[in-house]
């Protein structure tokens, strides 16, 4: 299974009173590597797919430790943990080599914005995300 890495930047603006990046800019830095992810990576010169639209139907969230301001880049990996017919699940590591902060999931739901409701993932789609799938995953929409 492959992983897509994404390195994000710290900003001084992320931390909070107590001196740690503050729990609601983790999201922020899944957002961002979500998106370079589906969209940055998505297949092919000119290809339509995840440009449709989607939306976070669903975030979950364990905070390992805390992580403090630098000025190295904190490594976020991002893998699909499910693939169903109209919607996946990417999984997510913020880490650094020798410690892991923070470990997520989020179901993404693609969205035709014309018609205003979700869509079901197309075959370049999927065949994309394959290549990111959990190898432990079980559930795959035929």
């Amino acid at each position: 299974m492959a992983r897509h890495i994404y390195q994000c930047p710290l900003r001084w603006s992320d931390m909070d009173a107590f001196g740690h990046v503050n729990n609601v800019v983790f999201l922020r830095y899944l957002e961002e590597a979500r998106i370079d992810f589906m969209f940055r990576l998505a297949p092919g010169d000119g290809s339509p797919s995840f440009s449709g639209g989607s939306v976070v139907a669903r975030h979950e969230i364990d905070y390992v430790r805390p992580l403090v301001h630098r000025h190295t880049p904190v490594t976020v990996e991002s893998w699909v943990k499910k693939i169903g017919a109209a919607s996946l699940t990417i999984a997510y590591e913020i880490k650094d080599p020798e410690q892991v902060y923070v470990r997520a999931s989020t179901v993404v739901v693609p969205y035709d914005l014309v018609a205003a409701r979700p869509r079901r993932i197309s075959a370049e789609e999927k065949s994309f995300l394959l290549e990111y799938l959990d190898e432990g995953a079980d559930a795959v929409a035929a």
